[in-house]
């Protein structure tokens, strides 16, 4: 059994901040995340390339932290 989850059916949402044009658009798949424990993202401009996968609470402090402005704009 492999520890990676297959995301080649995978339903993917893009991001509610993707529409403003700046072209920096990511895409989750919240029912691969449910399944499997882990919370996978990718680029939409290339949707056949690799995914990142995270941890529910390392991705919920990166959230936190978008949120809060800690990143420069």
């Amino acid at each position: 059994m492999s520890a990676t989850p297959d995301l080649s059916g995978a339903e993917w949402i893009k991001s509610t901040y993707s529409n403003g044009g700046g072209g920096e658009c990511i895409e989750w798949s919240p029912k691969t995340a449910l399944a499997s424990g882990t919370v996978p993202i990718r680029d939409s401009k290339d949707p056949h390339g690799p995914a990142l996968r995270f941890s529910p609470d390392a991705w919920a402090s990166f959230i936190s932290a978008v949120n809060a402005g800690e990143f420069p704009g």
